[in-house]
């Protein structure tokens, strides 16, 4: 929860506009407070303005519009290399907090006009590791599937459906836990579900998940769901507790039938069940490219491309395993 006592007054003005004019999730606007709170305490420690150096006793809500306008590229690149340094941060953080810098400073400049001059202007993004992504093979999806249709798991249809929809739809976790009865279209085998920046798109049914959607619902608890700020009682997946179940639960089920199929749980994860998902479309369903950025949520087709490069690389590898290779 954000605390906005603790926050100057235009870094709440900034988080008010991320929400009501950028329209984004509440998780996204946590990253934002987070990183731009981190990135202020820096600012305070490089300007000579506190003795201290644990950051967590840095308190910002006294740092001025003034000060904010004295910051330049070169002190935005400093605060990039402390986390590199300090907290050896990945490329991917550092690039998730040089874009919520470079948005912050963009509503200051060119919305609030608080600043004349924007610092973050010409800030690049850092350079991103470009790892192809892990993934099932076809025969382990279908393992890991018949393991998870167990009648000793007395939740077995649930979580048969529950990764039923992750290997058939690509769904990021956050999708599949929102998700409502109501959102589902049964007659026209669709759904709707919710993304990264409170995006709503529609999601097509195959047979399969209809059938698992189905035979859920029949075993679904229909008294005693909890009434809470969750709508669990509207939630499609609840947990033994009867309400929305929890990221958290849903983990714990996919290292569990992960195990369960012989597979290691250490290296797979729920986002490795979305990209099976999006590597078999590719693979198998001769998907359009741009028709698997729709369906995958991407806002850039450069993030959907890297399943172009997996496929390329399978092929390599094929031609590596030829007997005839060394000869």
């Amino acid at each position: 929860m954000i605390k906005h006592e603790y926050n100057p007054d235009y870094l709440n003005s900034f988080l008010d506009y991320t929400v009501t004019i950028l329209n984004k999730s509440p998780n996204t606007i946590k990253e934002y407070n987070y990183d731009i709170a981190m990135f202020l305490k820096f600012i305070k420690i490089r300007f000579n303005m506190t003795k201290e150096k644990d950051f967590a006793n840095i308190i910002i809500n006294d740092i001025t519009i003034d000060t904010i306008k004295k910051i330049k590229l070169d002190d935005i690149h400093a605060f990039l290399s402390y986390l590199t340094n300090n907290y050896q941060s990945k490329p991917a953080t550092r690039a998730r907090k040089a874009s919520s810098i470079r948005v912050f400073f963009n509503y200051l400049s060119s919305k609030a006009n608080l600043i004349e001059i924007n610092p973050a202007q010409d800030l690049e993004t850092p350079k991103l590791d470009r790892r192809l992504p892990k993934y099932l093979s076809l025969e382990e999806s279908q393992r890991l599937l018949t393991t998870t249709d167990n009648p000793d798991n007395r939740n077995s249809v649930r979580d048969y459906a529950i990764l039923t929809i992750f290997l058939n739809c690509g769904l990021r976790l956050s999708e599949l836990v929102g998700i409502n009865i109501m959102d589902i279209n049964f007659s026209e085998c669709k759904m709707t579900v919710i993304g990264k920046g409170n995006k709503e798109r529609t999601i097509y049914l195959n047979k399969a998940c209809i059938r698992a959607l189905k035979d859920y619902l029949e075993v679904r608890p229909k008294e005693g769901i909890k009434t809470d700020k969750r709508n669990s009682k509207d939630a499609l997946f609840l947990s033994e507790r009867k309400e929305r179940i929890s990221g958290r639960t849903v983990q714990h089920i996919v290292d569990k039938q992960l195990t369960a199929a012989g597979l290691d749980s250490k290296k797979l994860s729920t986002h490795k069940l979305r990209h099976t998902a999006a590597t078999l479309m590719y693979q198998y369903g001769n998907a359009d490219i741009r028709a698997l950025q729709e369906v995958l949520g991407h806002e850039s087709i450069s993030t959907t491309e890297i399943y172009t490069h997996v496929a390329n690389k399978q092929a390599r590898d094929i031609i590596e395993s030829n007997p005839l290779a060394n000869m």
